[in-house]
């Protein structure tokens, strides 16, 4: 591989690297893109629940996506499907969902709520007051992007650079290499601030410039930036203050004022959620994500349904696929494979014979989640 130092890289942003970058951001669909999204890879014609409530549509139009769900489930009977963005109210079918970033300071942790509201509650002008504090999360959540970058191209971050650049065996020249694009990045950000979504302003950008970048004459050399850079992401992440969130406790407090169901998604990556007694639906015992405890969790929510625990209705045990459609529409060699395999509503822990034990002891199902659910979420139980 030639040496990275004698790559004739420009420094300045060129025709190439506006039209790579409009590339990037568009939200427009290409046909092949559009049969992939509606090709599944696997048909599920025997199950008839299909619950979907933390899952994300990103830029894909929500009618694809349930054409989609029609060819997965052909014999589906009943469904609860709420779209949950990352502080991003979106509605479909009667329904709104959003997953909201938000910070528990009994542990001093960032945790996320997934809200579900029926669709007529928050339309419109209704809930001003969690419109505005989704739409503060979804900013500064963005600026997490530009302390990415920032972290990469300015003097002052540099000892963020050291352990990451030690740990993956990155040497100045790749470091150099990253910290080119990465300032072209910044500037292309710059220029056409008014005309990209401010839902494509994440860290993604990031990984997906950069497999741009791959004409296929250095391919070892992009896989080697994206190691580094997934390396400094979490550099980045361990550093960004979390106190500019809105405390766990407001946003039940807001949500709950708005008749929504409020279920805690990965209970078991922050463990303390469990014991701070919060005003909620559910809890999420298995996804993608989280596997390892789900017979533990389900132990849990049953014994705190049979303790009573002073609460007026019972705790709902939920699954969620954490589904990314943006991850769909790649060229499979850009996709993040683990993300990428994620389908909505698939959760196959409601088929696994041991897992299956505890749900009947709890007497959890698919089918009656929905109904349970559906029905808070409607009548305002």
């Amino acid at each position: 591989m030639k040496p990275i130092e004698k790559l004739q890289l420009p420094l300045e942003v060129t025709e190439e690297d506006q039209k790579r970058y409009l590339q990037l951001v568009s939200t427009d669909l290409s046909g092949e893109q559009i049969e992939r999204l509606l090709t599944p890879p696997e048909i599920y014609p025997n199950q008839k629940s299909v619950l979907a409530v933390h899952w994300h549509p990103e830029f894909v139009p929500l009618d694809l996506i349930m054409r989609r769900v029609a060819a997965t489930f052909p014999n589906r009977e009943e469904e609860l499907i709420i779209p949950t963005q990352h502080n991003r109210l979106t509605s479909l079918n009667g329904f709104s969902g959003v997953e909201v970033d938000c910070y528990s300071q009994q542990f001093n942790r960032k945790v996320q709520l997934l809200l579900h509201f029926k669709e007529e509650d928050v339309e419109g002008e209704k809930a001003p007051i969690l419109k505005e504090m989704l739409n503060y999360t979804f900013k500064y959540r963005n600026q997490q992007l530009f302390e990415f970058i920032d972290t990469i191209i300015d003097e002052k971050y540099r000892h963020r650079l050291e352990f990451p650049a030690k740990k993956t065996g990155s040497d100045l020249n790749l470091v150099n290499f990253v910290k080119i694009h990465a300032t072209k990045l910044k500037k292309l950000l710059e220029q056409n601030e008014s005309i990209t979504r401010p839902e494509m302003v994440r860290n993604k950008l990031i990984r997906d410039y950069f497999a741009l970048q791959n004409d296929g004459s250095h391919p070892d050399l992009i896989e080697r930036a994206q190691i580094f850079l997934r390396e400094v992401k979490q550099i980045v992440k361990a550093n960004f203050s979390l106190t500019y969130f809105y405390r766990t406790s407001e946003i039940i407090e807001e949500a709950k004022s708005l008749n929504a169901g409020i279920v805690i998604p990965h209970p078991e990556q922050f463990w303390p959620i469990l014991l701070a007694d919060y005003d909620v639906d559910g809890y999420e015992v298995w996804n993608p994500q989280s596997q390892e405890y789900t017979e533990f969790l389900i132990n849990v929510v049953d014994r705190q349904n049979k303790s009573g625990k002073g609460r007026n209705k019972p705790i709902l045990i939920f699954m969620g696929d954490d589904t990314h459609f943006g991850e769909k529409v790649l060229d499979p060699k850009d996709q993040n494979q683990e993300k990428a395999k994620r389908e909505i509503g698939v959760h196959p822990a409601w088929e696994d014979r041991d897992i299956r034990k505890s749900l009947i002891i709890a007497g959890a199902s698919r089918k009656k989640v929905i109904n349970e659910y559906k029905n808070r979420l409607l009548n305002s139980y």
